[in-house]
């Protein structure tokens, strides 16, 4: 018995590495226990993708009736940090702190902003919901668009500070599988959420709204707080107010010398662009026109992040064997083609499933051609 003990535990240690998925993004540096915990961050912005982009998109449109080009422009808000991201990356590179973190204060920061931007969001949709007089509704929408703009700019900040922190920790060798890690978090994050709030939301009611978003911002608080705790080590002379710090200008200029093509972030950014302007229409699209409800349109998301992953797992597969990354991004735009007619398609067929394979299928393409252009970025 003792003499087959070794070889079992052998058996199961081959077993473990091999299919265990991202197991070889583990170190000594950074474990897999340490990983998963940093991860948890990676969970918290899903928690907030869904429910800005899915769930109250379709809400406020549907059941309480905001105007569809002031829903858009609300959701939209989020995106204009988006760019601000290089600036905020390069701010928690070079930060000045007597403590010796780099990246805790802005993790911290973007945590504060999301959970302030999901506490003001329930009132401002009571005062959407109720409010008759015009003043009520000027009031619901202005706090609606701030809490937008508080969570979006905390859903910016905290992700790449944390990916951030990730890259400090991780070896070299290993960063790659670790960033990939953290984006396959992302998405099951997404999924979890997603059918989360569809099950909450079954029963739609205002009430219940209210407190899945409160719900929500307490437990993107508590994961927050548990991926950071331990993570960054302290050094005060990598963060002293008397080291030299270069300009902006200067890193993004030793970026364009070291071959970074202005031209692939341009198509990244088109890109991007395309398959992310179904985030505003496709779940009230499929409410208003398939006659979906809260919880079964919140669930495209779910599926959306389930081709997702697909479109990772594939692409990583065939990268892995030597595959061009350009050709990878556009069958991701061909594909994208065919998921997107099968959208259109669903109203004069009436056909939900259809619909739903087309979100499945914006996933798909969206991941194959996100992780072809971003590796040759």
């Amino acid at each position: 018995m003792s003499a087959r003990a070794p070889s079992l535990l052998q058996l199961w240690t081959r077993l473990s590495s091999r299919y265990l998925p991202f197991a070889d993004a583990a170190s000594t540096e950074l474990p897999l226990s340490r990983l998963m915990r940093l991860s948890l961050f990676q969970v918290s912005i899903g928690i907030s993708v869904v429910l800005l982009n899915g769930t109250l998109n379709r809400v406020m449109i549907v059941e309480l009736g905001v105007p569809s080009w002031l829903v858009a422009t609300m959701v939209a808000l989020p995106l204009v940090f988006a760019p601000l991201r290089v600036l905020i990356g390069f701010k928690s590179d070079h930060h000045r702190s007597v403590l010796g973190w780099r990246r805790v204060p802005y993790i911290w920061m973007g945590t504060l902003l999301q959970f302030g931007g999901l506490a003001i969001m329930p009132f401002a949709l009571l005062l959407l919901s109720s409010g008759d007089a015009p003043g009520q509704v000027i009031a619901g929408r202005i706090g609606a668009a701030l809490a937008f703009l508080l969570v979006g700019a905390g859903l910016h900040t905290t992700q790449t500070a944390g990916l951030s922190l990730a890259t400090d920790i991780a070896p070299e060798h290993s960063r790659p599988r670790v960033v990939a890690f953290l984006y396959v978090m992302l998405m099951f994050g997404m999924m979890a959420s997603a059918l989360t709030f569809g099950g909450l939301l079954a029963e739609f009611s205002e009430m219940r709204l209210i407190q899945v978003i409160q719900g929500a911002a307490v437990t993107e608080m508590v994961l927050n707080v548990i991926a950071l705790w331990k993570q960054e080590a302290r050094d005060p002379s990598r963060t002293s107010a008397a080291r030299e710090r270069p300009r902006f200008g200067d890193s993004w200029r030793h970026f364009r010398e070291a071959g970074g093509s202005l031209r692939v972030l341009v198509a990244v950014g088109l890109g991007t662009a395309g398959f992310t302007m179904q985030d505003i229409l496709l779940e009230p699209y499929g409410a208003e026109i398939l006659h979906l409800t809260v919880g079964e349109t919140t669930a495209l998301t779910a599926l959306f992040a389930a081709g997702t992953l697909v479109g990772f797992g594939l692409s990583a597969r065939r990268l892995g064997k030597g595959a061009d990354p350009y050709r990878i991004a556009a069958l991701g735009g061909l594909v994208g083609l065919f998921a997107f007619s099968c959208v259109i398609f669903s109203a004069p067929l009436e056909s939900p499933n259809l619909f739903r394979l087309g979100a499945g299928l914006i996933g798909f393409s969206g991941g194959l051609f996100s992780v072809g252009m971003l590796l040759t970025a």
